[in-house]
């Protein structure tokens, strides 16, 4: 019989995967790369224009939200093209409402950008 593994080894190793995703998604997905470098700039302009805790607050959710959706978006994606390799009708809208989901992630988090950012450039 073999030995189980503490709770604290199992959560250790589930965040290193989740690490080894992350740095995957960055790596190879352009769409990340995007997000990412999106994400840098913004951080530099809320240290440029001095935000406050509640827009840093607001600033770092969004951009973990869409960031986060993008990777859900590329898994969804991934997973739809080894079911179903060939082009289909169906897996072309379940990869649509993908896209959608980010989509609207990155729409509301350009108007929470405009909140914060505007009154502070004019």
């Amino acid at each position: 019989m073999s030995k189980k593994e503490s709770f604290l080894t199992n959560r250790l190793k589930s965040v290193r995967y989740a690490f080894k995703g992350a740095l995957l998604l960055i790596k190879t997905e352009a769409s990340i790369q995007v997000q990412f470098i999106i994400a840098v700039i913004m951080t530099i302009a809320g240290f440029y224009f001095n935000i406050s805790s509640n827009e840093w607050t607001v600033q770092v959710l969004a951009i973990g939200l869409v960031m986060s959706i993008e990777g859900v978006n590329t898994a969804i994606e991934e997973i739809a093209n080894f079911i179903h390799p060939e082009r289909h009708d169906k897996i072309g809208l379940i990869k649509d409402i993908a896209a959608g989901a980010v989509f609207i992630a990155s729409v509301f988090a350009s108007i929470a950008g405009l909140v914060i950012y505007i009154p502070k450039i004019f």
